[in-house]
């Protein structure tokens, strides 16, 4: 258990440049904290006492600001910086040695049933504010970018940007053209295709008058 617990301090320590000593990370850091009571939340968890484990996984929310569902898979090594805002949901699961920034939502749609949440391999970092929804997999050593919309399934050692996120870069490479301006506007789609509607039954409310 020592071990264990010394091994996520010292994965901190290697990633956040501002940790200064491994006892600040131990009594101060949210992250660190948060991810220290899911390891006793999940235990319960899978030990059938689930309301215990909810009791427990409330708590440290209440203390960190950081959700973590009692019931996901987090691997050895998360690093959940800043923390505020992160929501991990009950069939998450997460490789080891991920990163996680702030305002972090890793959630369902509300359309699956069963597997709900994402899955992210070994080493993905995932930036501030972005959203991953939905049952699919984020590959090993994947970036997804601050503030990012992830709704399908990410590439191994690849960088997504946007919303809806697109992939841009693959094995440091980028992906095709990256235009900024000419992106299909989904939005501008539904209104051209009302606009056509509207026309067809002027034009054939007009045609009933004309027969009149």
């Amino acid at each position: 258990m020592f071990d264990k617990l010394k091994e996520e301090i010292d994965s901190i320590m290697e990633r956040d440049p501002a940790a200064r000593s491994r006892l600040e990370v131990y009594f101060l850091y949210s992250g660190f904290k948060a991810v220290r009571s899911y390891r006793k939340a999940n235990w319960f968890y899978r030990h059938n006492m689930k309301f215990i484990a909810r009791y427990i996984s409330q708590r440290a929310r209440h203390k960190t600001g950081i959700e973590i569902h009692p019931g996901a898979t987090i691997g050895k090594g998360l690093f959940i910086d800043h923390g505020m805002g992160v929501v991990i949901g009950e069939t998450t699961e997460i490789g080891d040695n991920c990163t996680i920034y702030q305002n972090v939502t890793l959630g369902g749609t509300g359309k699956e049933q069963g597997k709900r949440h994402p899955t992210l391999g070994n080493n993905v970092l995932v930036g501030s504010g972005a959203k991953v929804l939905g049952p699919f997999k984020v590959g090993d050593n994947a970036r997804i970018a601050a503030g990012a919309v992830v709704l399908t399934e990410v590439p191994p050692n690849s960088t997504a940007v946007g919303v809806p996120a697109k992939v841009v870069r693959v094995n440091g490479e980028k992906v095709g053209c990256l235009d900024q301006i000419h992106f299909t506007d989904p939005v501008a789609q539904k209104i051209c295709m009302l606009e056509k509607k509207v026309a067809d039954l002027t034009n054939a409310l007009n045609g009933i008058t004309d027969k009149k």
